[in-house]
């Protein structure tokens, strides 16, 4: 007897999509390894310092995020994504033009504000363009540009940066996020979703638990992100190699793997998500060493290719069409919250102990996420959402 033919996900303008998610992940995380140099070389800042230009982006994000959920479920994705990308855009080209933290922490704060557009709109999209049994392996694919993103730009950043040309990081960093609008603007939204009848919630409650838990496993990479650029100059070795291996592995992971939180579930996925996140950035606190650099940066990269798509396909699961976006939208600020809250925690942490003391906090925290995912007690808090 033939199987039943699975409905049809990867479409031209899913494709288009995710090259757009791609080219603006990128766009963000090429600044990812240049911020540190750049407030300790240039603005003369420490390690707190270093947290909060990073962590800044994400306090934007978060204040936009949950209106931006709004804003998709009336007026469609589409709009989201131009317009966030857009405004990242400007937002990175003005870094630099005055040498001082308060100018760099402001931007930062305008491309989070862009970022929190363009993350709903995109990844609300991504749902909406995936057939329901197919929506965790649609969440793998679009995380593969997140991710891809947030991994290769590193590289890139540290080769465009060389000695000294931050100008030029801003610049290129400008450039592919202008790249991203015009992707997005190639594209349409899959059908204008219905109006909801009363106005959609700017904070989701089928999102939260699965939220808490996404900000808990990523306040590892947050560390990892922000200060493994310094880390490995007491080994003298650039950061970019060991980006380069992250991305390549979650790349690996997230297409050969896409099906994964589909087949084990979400609760499953994630539990293997937190327990690898925690283990690798243990590796890589307590194995001081180049080999303990790459081998905890693999376990960290398993981890985490798979909690993004794993943790969404929790939050998503049983929500109205109408409510897609809220939910995308109060899901994805704790994203930000995590950089935002993970990266001047982690930067406190460093500057009273060491580097290393980032990424055991990243190892605590990431643990604490594994509790909260299987502690007792009702999963999902919104089941009344359901239709």
């Amino acid at each position: 007897m033939a199987s039943p033919t699975r409905e049809r996900l990867v479409t031209a303008r899913f494709v288009v999509v995710v090259a757009s998610g791609l080219f603006y992940f990128l766009a963000l995380a090429m600044t990812t390894p240049v911020l540190p140099h750049y407030v300790e070389d240039r603005l003369g800042g420490g390690g707190v310092a270093v947290g909060v230009a990073v962590g800044a982006f994400a306090f934007g994000a978060v204040a936009l995020r949950a209106h931006a959920g709004r804003i998709g479920d009336r007026a469609g994705r589409r709009v989201l994504i131009v317009a966030g990308a857009l405004v990242v855009a400007a937002g990175t080209a003005c870094y630099g033009i005055v040498a001082e933290l308060w100018w760099l922490v402001a931007m930062r704060v305008v491309t989070g504000i862009g970022e929190a557009a363009f993350f709903v709109g995109a990844a609300t999209m991504i749902t909406d363009l995936a057939p329901v049994e197919r929506r965790g392996e649609a969440g793998s694919y679009w995380s593969v540009a997140v991710y891809g993103g947030l991994s290769f730009g590193p590289a890139l950043g540290e080769y465009v940066r060389g000695d000294d040309r931050y100008t030029a990081v801003w610049i290129v960093s400008a450039a592919l996020a202008g790249v991203a609008t015009a992707l997005g603007a190639a594209t349409s939204d899959a059908g204008r979703p219905a109006v909801p009848a009363s106005p959609s919630r700017l904070i989701h409650p089928a999102a939260v638990r699965p939220g808490v838990v996404l900000l808990l496993g990523l306040i590892p990479l947050a560390g990892f992100s922000a200060f493994m650029p310094l880390y490995v100059e007491r080994f003298d070795v650039d950061a970019g190699p060991i980006f380069l291996l992250y991305g390549v592995l979650i790349l690996a992971v997230r297409t050969l793997g896409a099906r994964l939180p589909d087949r084990l579930g979400g609760r499953a996925a994630a539990t293997g998500a937190l327990a690898l996140s925690a283990a690798g950035i243990g590796v890589v606190a307590a194995w001081s060493s180049v080999a303990g650099l790459v081998v905890g940066t693999m376990v960290l990269a398993a981890g985490m290719s798979l909690m993004y798509p794993a943790l969404l396909l929790l939050a998503l699961d049983g929500v109205a069409e109408t409510e897609r976006a809220s939910v995308v939208g109060t899901f994805s600020s704790f994203f930000d919250l995590s950089q935002g809250v993970g990266a001047p925690i982690s930067g406190g942490v460093a500057e009273l102990t060491s580097t290393r003391g980032a990424f055991v906090t990243g190892t605590v925290a990431a643990a604490f996420g594994l509790v909260v995912l299987r502690a007792r007690g009702p999963w999902r808090v919104a089941r009344a959402t359901r239709q």
